[in-house]
């Protein structure tokens, strides 16, 4: 099958990329790097894929790219931290909305006219913003007060937009929910507000790149937004793109959706005592200092993740310490080589 993933060039897009390709499928991606400029990626040179830079924003390009296509990963958006929901509030709401607007009206276009199958919606953990009962179940979203972030709000606003272009054009979808990504590839955004935490600058606001960096770059003791017992979900970025494009193949997922997460909770204050370890060894004591949180840092983000194991047979297996293994090694390079 041919697949349009948009937001291809992005932190999950590159892993979905990947997994389309290692499962066969001819992928075209769309990216106008707007985030981090460009990036060479190990499939660059892949025959089956091919890279259009261009905006997703439009429709017409969009709806050329979606003529040939069977299906459509519409994953482009303006992404950040949680410093992003605040420096960019109304760039976030208006940018996503922008971009969701064009992809449906390509989609049901291309649906009409062309091969296209169906759309997965790359929505997120923060429709879940103001719940207070746990785990999250699909279907929460649409019962618990809106979220309060610009951010959440588009989000859902996506799955919105995806059972509405259902209901009108009877354009088929999948929305699928990824749930705190951790992964290499993520750099220092070309648009960041740099966030002071003790004496380090941060230009990501993402948890683990964060406690990461800053602990490479010699910081005792360690600061932390809030008083780190915020629970979350961390997930490798390649289970999540196992996730996505099952997600996209499976003839149950048709207009259904999904939660894609680990079923491990970890608090921030064991995330930075695991890293700490890592980085540090067994015999230094780890201080931390807790500063001030953000208004949207949500303190528990926890899903269920039944329904994606019952309808897809998908389970996140990476653990928590081989997600870091990976990932600690990339951001010391990184660090040193002043790409973070």
């Amino acid at each position: 099958m041919k697949v349009l993933v948009s937001g291809s060039s992005g932190f999950i897009g590159g892993y979905v990329v990947q997994e389309l390709l290692g499962r066969g499928h001819e992928v075209v991606g769309i990216d106008n790097h707007s985030k981090y400029g460009r990036v060479a990626k190990s499939y660059d040179d892949d025959p089956g894929y091919t890279l259009v830079e261009g905006d997703a924003r439009d429709v017409d390009l969009l709806a050329e790219l979606l003529a040939d296509c069977d299906h459509f990963i519409a994953g482009a958006a303006m992404i950040g931290g949680i410093s992003y929901f605040h420096a960019y509030a109304y760039d976030l709401l208006a940018t996503n909305e922008r971009i969701m607007a064009a992809s449906c009206d390509a989609a049901i276009r291309a649906a009409r006219d062309g091969r296209l199958q169906k759309v997965t919606y790359m929505s997120s953990s923060m429709v879940f913003e103001s719940t207070d009962s746990w785990p999250s179940v699909e279907g929460d979203e649409r019962r618990i007060a809106p979220p309060l972030s610009s951010y959440g709000f588009q989000k859902l606003a996506v799955e919105y937009f995806a059972r509405a272009a259902w209901d009108q054009y009877q354009l088929p979808y999948t929305i699928v929910r990824p749930f705190n990504c951790v992964g290499i590839g993520e750099g220092r955004a070309l648009g960041d507000v740099e966030v002071p935490s003790g004496n380090v600058k941060l230009a990501m606001s993402h948890v683990v790149p964060d406690l990461v960096q800053k602990i490479v770059k010699g910081q005792d003791p360690l600061h932390i937004l809030g008083d780190g017992n915020q629970v979350r979900h961390y997930t490798y970025g390649g289970d999540l793109a196992r996730g996505i494009v099952t997600a996209m193949e499976h003839p149950d997922a048709r207009n259904d959706d999904f939660n894609l997460s680990t079923a491990a909770s970890t608090t921030v204050r064991e995330l930075a005592e695991v890293i700490w370890r890592k980085l540090k060894g067994p015999d230094v004591p780890l201080s931390i200092v807790s500063d001030e949180a953000y208004d949207h840092d949500v303190q528990k983000r926890v899903p269920s993740v039944e329904k994606a194991k019952r309808v897809l047979g998908f389970e996140a297996t990476t653990t928590l310490d081989e997600m870091l293994d990976e990932v600690i090694p990339w951001i010391e390079r990184a660090v040193a080589d002043g790409r973070i």
